[in-house]
């Protein structure tokens, strides 16, 4: 049996001239009324456990969220689990469910970029395809993945790199790690070895996320400082910034609060090897961590369950 997970998104939305725009409309009978073939796959089960746009999910309803999903996991009933949620924030939501549980139940996410009020609503499709994800024998030790428009991707690797597109999802800092071929699950490599290595008991630390601009002063860096335990500064190039954004983010070390660098550009790492002031070398050997094969939303949901999890600093 798998678990089929509804908690609103796009993939749950119609038009709504009254509202001038999409809106939460279906439920999870609805959507698998939409979807013929689902039966075929595997029995499955509904819950109906929200129906809301991903922009509504914060800190505290993504932790509820997991711990379903965790006890889900821990019954024995199910093989495999479903997640319909809106492409805003998946790339959180496999973030934390890939980074804070084990991965032998498999857990398929998707959703839609089209409403079923749209030509060509590709939510359907996304839902048979996880559901057979899902149920595949050979995703068992595969943990949390991101199933759109045919590929699928590690839950802690994907991000949503096309505002509109029906292939919304890619693996800047990787690979799709397998596909879905006329119903066929193709996986293109055995299951990753490594499980997760963090086990917060929740998720209370606060961190943020300031994008530097040219000349940028430090000022964001400096208002966010008093109300947050770290911060991801999100820089140019490969690690680089403003000379007078420098100050405030040695300002973060010198209170113990950890500062990740990260980079704008979607493709590629931070590499400290510019020695300028600002450069990204003055600034790691100052203290800032690189955020290493991780966008920054993913750096900054890294540093929040490290901090959550008692982990100074975290990283892997």
């Amino acid at each position: 049996m798998i678990h089929l997970l509804f908690t609103g998104g796009t993939i749950s939305m119609q038009r709504d001239p009254a509202a001038g725009g999409n809106v939460p409309s279906h439920g999870g009978e609805a959507l698998v009324a939409f979807a013929p073939g689902l039966e075929a796959i595997a029995p499955y089960r509904i819950e109906n456990w929200a129906k809301v746009p991903a922009a509504h999910l914060g800190p505290d309803r993504l932790w509820a969220l997991r711990e379903r999903v965790r006890a889900i996991m821990g019954s024995g009933e199910v093989r495999g689990i479903v997640i319909t949620h809106g492409t805003d924030t998946i790339e959180e939501t496999a973030y934390l469910l890939a980074r804070t549980l084990p991965p032998d139940v498999p857990i398929a996410i998707t959703g839609a970029v089209r409403t079923s009020s749209d030509e060509g609503w590709d939510g359907p499709r996304n839902l048979v395809d996880a559901a057979s994800v899902a149920a595949n024998p050979e995703s068992g030790g595969r943990g949390a993945m991101v199933v759109f428009h045919g590929q699928i991707l590690s839950g802690d690797t994907a991000v949503k790199t096309h505002a509109t597109g029906l292939a919304a999802f890619s693996a800047p800092h990787a690979e799709p790690i397998g596909r879905i071929e006329a119903g066929r699950v193709v996986y293109h490599a055995p299951p990753r070895r490594d499980t997760p290595s963090l086990e917060p008991q929740g998720f209370g630390a606060r961190v943020a996320l300031v994008s530097l601009i040219i000349g940028d002063d430090g000022t964001l860096l400096d208002l966010a400082r008093p109300e947050f335990d770290g911060v991801v500064v999100e820089a140019f190039g490969s690690g680089n910034m403003p000379p007078g954004a420098v100050p405030a983010v040695r300002r973060w070390l010198d209170e113990g609060k950890p500062v990740v660098l990260a980079s704008r550009c979607v493709f590629g790492e931070v590499t400290p090897l510019y020695a300028f002031e600002g450069g990204g070398a003055r600034t790691v050997a100052m203290g800032a961590i690189p955020a290493g094969p991780r966008s920054p939303s993913q750096a900054r949901m890294e540093l929040a369950l490290a901090l959550s999890a008692g982990v100074a600093y975290g990283g892997r």
